[in-house]
């Protein structure tokens, strides 16, 4: 009768056999098997290869080899992405309400208290919103843009300190999903109210570093830590 059946026999360490009773159907199934045989063999400090060794033990084995299968694919998944919303226009100023304006020599905004009649000056901006894959309480994520240009505001770490920077995006649309594990995170900023129109901007790329203004008049605006003695609070309003 032995010789009849359809299947065969694993000759595994002494005084242990496998006996597979049916050929695997697919080969996630030898796979599964394989990993299962290895793990009995490597397991020579324990009292597998004893009579004491039962179905269920090889069954959990098994099961092991499942789980942690399952565990690759997960790892392996398509990676998380921040997805825009809406984009608004809006006006800034700092919270000595001083607006910023942009230095076409040096590309760099500088927080300066306009005079009357220099209102043309000033920058708005082109907020786009997004929604983070993994929501932080009280904060959004978005993209900073002058309005009528190309140019938005970036954070890349330069050594130790990051900077702000203003970058040309010809492509408007490669913004319009960010992969979190993306250089395109360099765009990206956190947006936290703390009142009626007040806001932080912190850079997604670089956490706990914000978006600033110096306390003297005419400065450049750059990225600081809470700790700076920098203004971080902005006022930010929609425009109609």
């Amino acid at each position: 009768m032995e010789s009849q059946r359809s299947g065969y026999i694993l000759n595994m360490s002494e005084g242990l056999d496998l006996e597979v009773s049916r050929h695997p159907l697919t080969m996630k199934c030898v796979a599964n098997l394989i990993i299962a045989m290895e793990r009995i063999k490597a397991s020579i400090s324990e009292p597998v290869l004893s009579t004491d060794f039962q179905d269920e033990h090889l069954l959990s084995i098994m099961l092991e080899s499942i789980v942690e299968e399952q565990t690759v694919i997960e790892r392996t998944a398509a990676p998380a992405q921040f997805s825009r919303t809406g984009e608004l226009q809006c006006s800034i100023t700092d919270s000595q309400k001083r607006d910023l304006i942009l230095v076409q020599s040096s590309m760099e905004l500088h927080a300066v208290m306009l005079q009357g009649g220099s209102d043309d000056r000033k920058v708005f901006l082109n907020m786009a919103t997004y929604v983070h894959p993994t929501p932080i309480a009280e904060a959004r994520p978005v993209a900073l843009g002058i309005k009528d240009t190309n140019l938005y505001l970036s954070c890349h770490e330069d050594g130790d300190k990051p900077t702000l920077h203003l970058e040309e995006v010809t492509d408007k649309n490669s913004l319009l999903r960010v992969r979190a594990d993306s250089e395109m995170v360099r765009f990206l900023f956190y947006k936290r109210d703390s009142g009626l129109n007040i806001s932080t901007l912190m850079s997604a790329r670089c956490p706990n570093w914000y978006i600033s203004t110096a306390q003297d008049d005419q400065q450049v605006v750059e990225m600081c830590e809470e700790s700076a003695h920098r203004y971080r609070s902005f006022n930010i309003q929609r425009q109609s």
